[in-house]
């Protein structure tokens, strides 16, 4: 999609939906009270991907939703852009910063993969939500158990509800 399809709208209506609840979702204020993730640009950005990964995770565990998934890490990106632009990122160095973003973003998604796989995220989320400076013992659990429900709420919620912005 090219800028004649944002000037028409179409990247918002193909997941704009699902992507603002995914941001709210990430921007509960019990991941930073009781989760002490970081309440900075950087701490929300690495919620945002974290919640944003397990979503992906789910679109991509269905065939079928390649398009979706496509279409919402495109939302992200279009998210991003003008965050960047507004903390003061200038126009030449903006495409490097993306670039950057889109990386951290497809190496959360593999962390958490993994994560998932293995059976423990805890690496993933010292790594990727806490940049190796881990919390008290109890903010991790709050966040784990709260992104582990999250996942499991995810797998049992039809791939079409999530396309149209219905998380669980």
């Amino acid at each position: 999609m090219g800028w004649i399809d944002r000037l028409f709208g179409r990247r918002e209506q193909e997941a704009g939906v699902l992507y603002r609840v995914v941001v709210a979702r990430a921007r509960e204020p019990h991941w930073y009270a009781e989760g002490g993730v970081a309440d900075t640009i950087d701490g929300r950005f690495d919620m945002i991907a974290a919640v944003l990964s397990l979503v992906l995770l789910r679109l991509e565990a269905e065939p079928g939703n390649e398009a979706a998934g496509v279409a919402l890490a495109e939302r992200f990106v279009d998210d991003m852009d003008p965050q960047l632009r507004e903390i003061g990122i200038g126009d030449v160095l903006v495409g490097k910063h993306m670039g950057r973003m889109m990386g951290m973003l497809g190496g959360r998604l593999g962390a958490y993969r993994e994560g998932l796989a293995a059976g423990s995220i805890d690496r993933a989320l010292a790594r990727n939500l806490y940049r190796d400076h881990p919390p008290a013992p109890e903010a991790l659990a709050h966040v784990r158990e709260g992104l582990l429900a999250f996942h499991r709420a995810l797998a049992a919620t039809p791939a079409a509800e999530l396309v149209e912005g219905k998380l669980p």
